[in-house]
């Protein structure tokens, strides 16, 4: 029975008090926790009821009665149609601050520890926290004027125009804005998943940071459109700084962007990236952090947490193209990396010849498999750093890293929550030095931190125990 003190379509006066780790604001009617995208922590507002689930509500803002000083006018001319952004009207300096609390949010909620206890540090932002996206993946639908990209809608499937994105590279618009004139010149129709009829659905297109060469991905829904080298070659024209042009094949009903067949359509085979004194070479399905800057600020940040003296043997779990194991590779004996995708771990094997790196080594497979294997065989890891999924790390993986304990696990987190509960289980073994958030997507609801754990000894963990 449902007992809610709201309906839905009704309208209420309420206060906010928190910041949810989705960037919504949390107030409470009649105790009754209702989420309000759009407000702040102090703010009187009101809003009326959309939804109403279990012991909690959503609501849509109507208007704000007591303003927070926090609160700006957002850059974005389709701020609140588009939901790639969740973070706009807040000033960044409170950005930073809400984006520190959602990591002790979920330390408070899904561990035993007290986050009074911990050194959450003070997240690391950004001196302009726009246009800093090295990336647009951007999905092709139709306006009154044509062909069209865009973002969709927060929770819906509505795609909403967008032409010149605030937080992602100046450049990356304006190639876009190119890419989607010539398909409508070309005649190039935007796929419809309902109808299954047309053949554009996405097109990627990544920078390289330091380097400007850009790559460019039309992901498309079949292989009708026979004019895609002409396509690729006009658009090179037109954007010089356009090196490389992938057409890609997915005609799946699926959320993944990219199908199984890639074909370089004209220019490179990669785009370089220019990260601090390395280079990585890119191709479409290279995984790469999205914000180069702050992916330096990260790297460094990995690197302290490491503690590396020059003699330690390293295992870079979840590699991908090997950038965080080979960013640390000159303090280390040995990097091993490893990844369940190959094509990751051929990028990988050749970004660590371009860079001259020559102590380390890459596999293909699961790390809680491979991990205890290379033990055996007498490689067993002083540090492991670990850079999961959104998902966190699997069961089987940390009680792998509770049997081989490593001296120090560096954790790489991109969700609060997967961390709170996967170091609920590490610090059985591990104590938490400290948390070091980064803003990684200024504007947005994320927060991404490096996190140290260090090995106690018996009398730590006899201490530990003695305290529950």
């Amino acid at each position: 029975m449902n007992m809610s003190p709201l309906k839905v379509g009704q309208e209420f006066l309420v206060t906010i008090k928190r910041i949810g780790i989705n960037g919504e604001g949390i107030g409470y009617y009649k105790k009754q926790a209702v989420f309000i995208p759009g407000t702040l922590v102090g703010e009187e507002v009101v809003a009326t009821c959309t939804r109403v689930a279990g012991g909690y509500a959503e609501a849509e803002l109507v208007r704000v009665k007591k303003k927070s000083r926090h609160r700006c006018q957002p850059a974005c001319e389709v701020y609140g149609q588009c939901g790639g952004c969740q973070l706009q009207h807040m000033t960044y300096p409170e950005q930073l601050r809400i984006k520190r609390d959602a990591i002790w949010q979920a330390v408070e909620r899904y561990t035993n520890l007290d986050p009074e206890e911990l050194d959450i540090r003070p997240t690391m932002g950004m001196d302009n926290p726009y246009n800093y996206r090295n990336r647009a993946q951007m999905p092709v639908g139709y306006d009154e004027d044509g062909v069209m990209v865009g973002f969709y809608s927060m929770n819906s499937r509505e795609l909403v125009n967008v032409t010149d994105c605030e937080v992602q590279y100046e450049e990356i618009n304006k190639v876009v804005n190119h890419a989607v004139d010539l398909l409508d010149d070309y005649k190039v129709f935007a796929y419809a998943p309902k109808t299954k009829k047309g053949t554009a659905r996405h097109i990627v297109v990544r920078r390289g940071y330091r380097t400007g060469e850009i790559q460019v991905t039309f992901v498309l829904a079949n292989k009708d459109f026979k004019k895609m080298y002409s396509l690729a070659l006009d658009l090179m024209k037109y954007c010089p700084e356009v090196k490389s042009v992938y057409v890609n094949y997915n005609s799946d009903d699926t959320h993944e962007i990219f199908g199984p067949d890639m074909i370089k359509v004209a220019g490179e085979d990669f785009i370089t990236n220019r990260l601090g004194k390395f280079k990585f070479n890119l191709s479409p399905r290279a995984f790469y952090q999205l914000n180069p800057e702050q992916t330096v600020k990260l790297y460094n940040q990995v690197k302290y947490a490491a503690s590396l003296t020059g003699t330690e043997k390293v295992v870079d779990a979840y590699c991908g193209v090997g950038t965080i194991g080979q960013w640390v590779a000159d303090q280390a004996s040995e990097v091993r990396g490893v990844d369940i995708t190959r094509a990751a771990i051929i990028d990988a094997k050749a970004n660590a010849k371009l860079n001259n790196i020559d102590n380390t080594y890459y596999a293909v497979g699961k790390a809680e498999s491979i991990v205890p294997k290379w033990a055996n065989e007498g490689f067993k890891p002083d540090v492991v750093i670990v850079d999961p999924p959104r998902t966190g790390m699997g069961p089987e993986l940390i009680e792998m890293l509770k049997r081989v304990q490593p001296k120090r696990i560096v954790y790489v987190s991109c969700n609060p929550s997967t961390l709170a509960k996967n170091l609920k289980e590490l610090t059985k073994k591990y104590r938490v030095d400290y948390i070091q958030p980064i803003d990684m997507f200024p504007q947005t609801s994320h927060v991404e931190a490096v996190v140290r754990l260090t090995r106690m000894d018996k009398s730590e963990k006899v201490k530990k125990d003695s305290r529950r």
